[in-house]
């Protein structure tokens, strides 16, 4: 009966490490899923807590390939009862997705106002991935996360607009406009995101005007219910090649005006 447990226990093992031989042994799908699970928490953190974001756009002449757009977010805030739905793993791609949920009574968020939350569900998905090379779709689509909390920020709160143009002998000499956004946002809600045929990213965020009202105590202005936006984000910087176009047009024209 000895022999008989011990033959068995050695078959088990080895049944053991033949199955685990037949999957994919290391630890970057493990990576991936713990980075991934870390955006989504980033993402529960900006959208009930807030972020602070500044951001700039200018042009200059009406042309586009002058344009030049910054976007810069931090946040900061102790959150905890996060939970995870859905944890998925591409091992073709190496990428992660997962869904990271919370309720919470109350908080203060980051502007020190305390908002009433009524144990409110809020939901955000993260992604993530352990190879360099199939970061870009993913980059993309936090690119278009910043544009829509810009593009969110100057619809409710506002924004900054400079102009200056210069006109001699009724022809236009010099037109820059610049924007300027420094503001902080909160409660926005991820509605839909995705990639468009070119790979570029979009993301639409939502803000409950009537829930925050409520939340704050005091109402808001704001004629709309629901405020919508889109953020968009690319993957190629291939609008370089304009502007390297644009520059090597200025060099050659500079001899000819001297």
């Amino acid at each position: 009966m000895r022999y008989l447990r011990i033959v068995c226990i050695v078959s088990m093992v080895v049944l053991m490490i033949g199955t685990a031989g037949n999957a994919v042994a290391g630890n970057k799908r493990i990576m991936s899923i713990r980075a991934a699970k870390v955006m989504a928490e980033r993402g529960l953190v900006e959208s009930i807590y807030g972020l602070k974001l500044r951001a700039t756009e200018s042009v200059e002449n009406m042309v586009a390939a002058s344009f030049e757009g910054t976007t810069e977010s931090k946040t900061k805030a102790m959150i905890k009862g996060i939970k995870y739905e859905e944890v998925v793993y591409e091992p073709e791609t190496d990428i992660a997705k997962v869904t990271a949920v919370v309720r919470l009574p109350s908080i203060t968020n980051i502007d020190g106002e305390v908002l009433d939350l009524h144990n409110k569900e809020f939901r955000r998905v993260g992604f993530a991935t352990s190879t360099p090379s199939q970061a870009g779709p993913l980059k993309a689509l936090r690119a278009a996360e910043l544009d829509a909390y810009k593009q969110l920020i100057k619809q409710v709160v506002g924004f900054q607009l400079e102009s200056h143009t210069s006109v001699e002998n009724y022809m236009l000499k010099s037109d820059t406009v610049k924007t300027k956004v420094m503001a902080t946002i909160y409660m926005a809600q991820l509605v839909e995101y995705g990639w468009d045929d070119y790979g570029d990213a979009f993301v639409k965020f939502q803000l409950n005007v009537k829930d925050i009202s409520e939340m704050l105590g005091e109402p808001i202005a704001c004629d709309e219910e629901f405020i919508e936006v889109e953020g968009q984000g690319a993957q190629d910087d291939d609008f370089k090649n304009v502007q390297q176009k644009q520059a090597n047009q200025g060099q050659q024209q500079a001899p000819a005006q001297k």
